[in-house]
């Protein structure tokens, strides 16, 4: 019933704005393919095109801290028990822990039938390489619990720390909440401040064809064509470990849980993971991730806190890339590890990938810190993988966005907080997104009812 309202009024005017963004992931494509050709040929200029890649990804990152609060304060508003939101928290975190650990061992039996790092060589230009990518801001699990709380109530926001911005939204959301009618006010504040952002937002995202042709042009620069070849076997068992992790292990729950097409879900992503491979930061596609997800169906309570909170803790593909490419150092070293050796360590680099979450570069820092801290012998081995990280980083990105958008609608579905109609409508292309504005005005004024709305109001929205 609610679903009704957005086919019948901004239909027309959403396919014509539809078609100017349709040029924008036109311009997209066109603008990778020319930094490839760049980087290929002249390979030094690729390189020096890095702030333009650079300076896109940040410009979407400033959006993230205000998106996430107004879409957490907005959700905890229209939901009337705060044990509603608990459940949905436990439930997100119980589910990344499991997914990590099934991605963990995917990575190990893949990693011990390939064996890709036997015979090769290292330098000592390599192990010191290797060394010079541990990261000092990676923190112990302890220190990492106490950097979520942010020095003031606006550092959240200044920082850039995704944990500490949902901390902030959670406190004033169940503030509002137990205000009642008074928080009301402010509630539409918020709303209005949304529409802000994501305005501001669809403005950035005229600018992803001259970042994405930055960035794969100094990708592409930097790496050259002798490391792909060199390390192709790695390469090309990971970027198949993660087609199946989607495709199989991940499909597989979706079809289970919620009766959904793993590739009807993707497709319905598809400019999200353009974004995500042109730029090689599945962050650049957070913001459009939270907007999609609400559209689609899902309660905001239940996109607020899943996304976020899985853009720490729901890293599958960093997972298999650590697996895997410990397994290669090893192995490269001439010092494969027993089983008996390999868990241990995975079972750390589990926790130190936690406490990494934030940094730049974070499969790569966690991998060299996590070592560092289990195997120092084996950081002389990092080396070996720096020429090529950047293109496994794009498959590492892109199976964390599928991952948290797969846990987004299990969660959803777990919780009972999601229309299923509405999926499939929205999954079917009857109710299209709005790309110019990333709202879904017709039904976003459902959410601000925090007397009577209840859950079943914040359900249709």
């Amino acid at each position: 019933m609610a679903a009704s309202t957005p086919e019948t009024a901004p239909a027309a005017p959403a396919a014509a704005k539809r078609d100017r963004t349709h040029y924008l992931y036109i311009a997209v494509i066109v603008a990778v393919a020319l930094g490839i050709a760049v980087g290929l040929i002249w390979p030094d200029a690729g390189v020096e095109l890095k702030p333009l890649g650079t300076g896109f990804v940040s410009l979407i990152k400033m959006m993230i801290s205000p998106i996430i609060f107004c879409t957490i304060v907005l959700g905890i508003g229209s939901v009337r028990k705060a044990a509603k939101v608990g459940a949905v928290g436990g439930i997100a975190l119980g589910y990344f822990l499991v997914m990590s650990l099934v991605a963990l061992a995917i990575g190990l039996v893949v990693g011990n039938v390939l064996h890709p790092g036997d015979g090769l060589h290292i330098t000592q230009a390599l192990k010191a390489t290797g060394h010079d990518q541990v990261s000092a801001d990676a923190l112990p699990p302890v220190d990492f619990v106490l950097s979520i709380i942010p020095v003031t109530f606006v550092s959240a926001f200044t920082e850039g720390q995704v944990l500490q911005t949902l901390l902030i939204a959670l406190l004033t959301g169940f503030a509002l909440q137990a205000m009642g009618s008074a928080g009301q006010p402010v509630l539409r504040g918020v709303e209005h401040l949304q529409r802000l952002v994501f305005r501001i937002l669809a403005m950035v995202m005229w600018a992803a064809p001259i970042g994405a042709f930055g960035a794969i042009a100094a990708v592409v620069g930097s790496a050259g064509v002798d490391a792909l070849k060199s390390l192709a076997v790695l390469m090309l068992g990971f970027y198949v470990t993660c087609f199946l992790f989607v495709f199989v292990v991940l499909g597989v729950l979706l079809r289970a849980v919620a009766g959904l097409n793993i590739f009807t879900l993707l497709k319905y992503l598809a400019r999200e993971f353009l974004l995500i491979l042109s730029t090689s930061s599945s962050e650049s596609a957070l913001p459009r991730l939270i907007a999609k997800m609400e559209h689609l169906g899902i309660s905001k309570p239940v996109v607020g806190i899943t996304v976020p909170t899985g853009y720490s803790f729901n890293l599958d593909g960093t997972m298999i890339y650590m697996t895997m490419a410990s397994l290669y150092i090893a192995d490269a070293l001439g010092t494969p590890m027993s089983i008996g050796e390999q868990i241990p360590l995975l079972l750390f680099l589990l926790l130190a990938s936690k406490g990494a979450a934030g940094v730049s570069g974070a499969g790569l820092a966690t991998l060299a810190g996590g070592l560092q801290s289990h195997k120092p012998a084996l950081v002389d081995g990092v080396g070996l993988i720096v020429g090529i990280d950047r293109f496994m980083s794009e498959a590492r990105a892109l199976t964390n966005f599928a991952g948290n958008a797969v846990a987004t609608v299990l969660i959803g579905t777990w919780t009972k907080e999601i229309d299923t109609v509405r999926v499939r409508q929205v999954l079917a292309g009857d109710l299209p997104f709005d790309e110019t504005t990333l709202l879904d005005e017709s039904v976003r004024p459902q959410t601000v009812v925090p007397e009577q709305g209840g859950e079943k109001e914040l359900a249709k929205a």
